[in-house]
């Protein structure tokens, strides 16, 4: 395997996790702006990744399997962190929907792989509209102090909520996608 651009964002963007927890719990007033910072730079790098390996022609099954799991352990770390510092149930409910649908989605692509059936659970628009308003949404509540008048936690939550319907719609058309595959009379012989 050969080292392309993307794929050190990729490993940086993962290698930088124990470095975002310990900003997060640092005892300092500037640990959540910084911490932002952090998952803001991350999230970049996502989005930049992406578009280098496309642009340099530098895509690879490796950075395929990467970015993603990249990406769903930096939200999962972000949200983990979030709960345990509010430890709110209106925080946690929109948890547990984002985290349980990432693990639900992960184990049907891979199951759907398996079967040669891949292709009916890629990456939807809803998906990429969902990853966008999850990402601001994280980036605001770790902010959490407002700017000016701007209530930045409060718009945080609320954007983490739409979030976290957009995760519940984008699992209803990836299960639709696949609900054929799910159902079909040739797997019922191996149950």
């Amino acid at each position: 395997m050969k080292l392309t651009i993307p794929n050190i964002l990729t490993l940086t963007r993962i290698a930088v996790i124990p470095v975002f927890v310990l900003v997060f719990f640092l005892p300092f007033e500037w640990a959540h702006p910084v911490s932002a910072a952090i998952f803001a730079m991350a999230a970049f790098t996502d989005w930049l990744d992406g578009y280098l390996a496309r642009k340099l022609n530098q895509t690879s099954r490796f950075g395929a399997f990467l970015d993603p799991v990249a990406d769903k352990l930096m939200v999962a770390v972000a949200l983990i962190l979030l709960v345990n510092s509010e430890q709110s149930i209106w925080l946690a409910l929109p948890a547990i929907v984002i985290i349980g649908r990432e693990i639900a989605i992960s184990a049907l692509r891979e199951w759907m792989a398996q079967i040669g059936e891949r292709a009916q659970v890629a990456v939807s628009y809803i998906g990429k509209i969902k990853t966008a308003g999850q990402m601001l949404a994280l980036l605001l509540l770790l902010y959490r102090e407002p700017i000016g008048d701007f209530p930045t936690y409060e718009v945080g939550l609320v954007l983490l909520y739409i979030a976290a319907g957009l995760t519940l719609w984008s699992m209803a058309i990836y299960i639709n996608a696949a609900w054929p595959a799910l159902t079909g009379k040739e797997f019922d012989n191996n149950e």
